[in-house]
């Protein structure tokens, strides 16, 4: 096994859940497979651009694939019938719990939700998210400390439908949210700022 091979391979191993998960997160089940086999042909094809970590980098490959393809709508229907899913029935209270957090997200636009998931679920640092969706680690914070003060927002109007029609309503949309859980931790901490 030559050198490169033996990068790529460890890279592989390493990374393909996670980018097959961020995917998920992004589009859901049904494209997931497709986008991350390309993700890696192009890891390959370019193996000496691959910087350490690799998974940044890789993110910010899947994340154009995606914003390039064009079944987008299919994507969005398939994930939203998958989050209606979700939060039918009654169930306990952790359930519930992680329930209100995934409709919070629900409400929130796509850059939020996109900006949060890279650090809640994915576990990345700022420095290594702004890579991700390609600004300065300054810009990242900022976009950050927005969203979740966006998120908690959006907390407090699903936890108290009354509030959610007296206050004014965000950049909201009806696009479904990551079905890769994270650790409950994360989300209940999720709209509190970390460092």
């Amino acid at each position: 096994m030559t050198d490169d091979s033996h990068r790529f391979t460890g890279m592989y191993d390493e990374c393909r859940q996670r980018v097959w998960a961020y995917v998920v997160s992004r589009a859901g089940r049904q494209v997931a497979d497709e986008v991350v086999s390309e993700t890696f042909a192009i890891a390959w094809r370019r193996l000496d651009d691959v910087p350490e970590p690799a998974l940044p980098w890789l993110l910010g490959v899947a994340r154009n694939i995606l914003r390039d393809n064009v079944r987008a709508e299919a994507r969005r229907e398939a994930l939203a019938g998958e989050l209606r899913s979700w939060t039918e029935g009654d169930v306990a209270d952790q359930v519930t719990e992680r329930m209100g957090v995934l409709r919070a997200l629900a409400a929130l636009a796509d850059e939020d939700r996109e900006i949060l998931v890279l650090v809640a679920w994915h576990d990345l640092s700022p420095k290594e998210a702004a890579k991700v969706v390609g600004c300065s680690s300054a810009a990242f914070r900022v976009r950050l400390h927005r969203a979740r003060k966006r998120l908690k927002q959006a907390m407090e109007d699903v936890a108290d439908p009354a509030h959610a029609a007296r206050s004014p309503r965000g950049r909201g949309s009806s696009a479904p949210v990551p079905s890769a859980q994270p650790p409950l931790s994360n989300v209940r901490n999720l709209s509190e700022e970390w460092s």
